[in-house]
């Protein structure tokens, strides 16, 4: 247990670390030179920095300082010590490792593009870590606690643009950064949803069916998929239905569409796109 228990801490630091890069290439070597206005309280330490120099890793902490006391009951000790620890790492490195790497200055769309992408990929390997860089994640994850129908990509965005709005009055004062800074929002959001629930996207059909059991064998056969017979009835003649339930690849699906034709014409099909699948044939837990 205590072997495994080492093993997880190793995970997480390296996953901080690796994720800190990320986030720091992102904010202080691309975002910081374009004058983007960045979302969340590292736009407001970002923020801080470029107005008065203040080290952006270290005003990260202090303001984090507040947001963590309010929140701290809502998300639990567990979450709280990871995150501490997630916000140090990511800290340390914005002010002592970015600084090391030259500062990029390249087109400003490439620059929005690239901030947000890194930023994105960085937040989530955190996230999926069950930990947080803190600000407006945790605001997030405490409103996510409350609403787990809402997806934190979605929420995190929503109360970034708070900060996106002053943070471009502030810094540049013209219409082309606040554009840029909602830009890095978006993908930023978009990037953590991506990596956190759609890493295994795909397709799942149900399939209301007289002829199940040849429907899942030639399916097993034809994709090397499995399939699920449920149980049902239909809701106006109340007969019994079997209901073949099957998830595949996107690619997968055009054939297995065809193939159900084939066996039975009268069967009805439903296709939904699925952002996620895990278990035996897809991605593990």
């Amino acid at each position: 247990m205590k072997e495994e228990r080492r093993t997880e801490i190793a995970k997480d630091i390296a996953s901080d670390i690796i994720a800190g890069l990320l986030i720091a290439i992102g904010v202080y070597n691309l975002a910081s030179a374009a004058e983007f206005p960045l979302p969340g309280v590292g736009g407001i330490a970002l923020l801080l920095y470029q107005l008065f120099g203040l080290p952006i890793g270290l005003m990260t902490i202090v303001l984090n300082i507040p947001i963590t006391l309010c929140t701290y009951r809502i998300l639990g000790k567990r979450f709280f010590l990871k995150s501490v620890k997630s916000i140090l790492i990511s800290s340390v490195i914005m002010d002592l490792i970015a600084p090391l790497f030259p500062i990029f200055t390249i087109d400003r769309m490439l620059a929005a593009l690239c901030c947000g992408v890194l930023s994105g990929a960085g937040y989530a390997m955190i996230f999926m870590r069950g930990s947080s860089t803190g600000g407006t994640d945790f605001i997030s994850m405490a409103i996510r606690a409350k609403r787990p129908h809402l997806s934190i990509g979605t929420i995190i965005f929503f109360l970034d643009l708070i900060v996106i709005f002053p943070g471009a009055a502030l810094v540049s004062g013209d219409l082309e950064s606040l554009i840029y800074g909602i830009i890095i929002a978006y993908l930023t959001a978009a990037v953590t949803d991506k990596m956190m629930y759609g890493t295994s996207r795909g397709k799942v059909a149900l399939i209301v069916t007289n002829k199940s059991a040849e429907v899942c064998e030639r399916i097993n056969d034809a994709f090397d998929r499995g399939a699920t017979i449920l149980k049902g009835k239909g809701s106006y003649t109340l007969v019994d239905r079997d209901v073949v339930m099957c998830a595949c690849s996107t690619r997968q699906m055009y054939g297995i569409r065809k193939l159900i034709k084939e066996i039975d014409p009268k069967s009805f099909l439903v296709i939904m796109d699925s952002s996620d699948v895990v278990g035996e044939g897809f991605q593990s837990e």
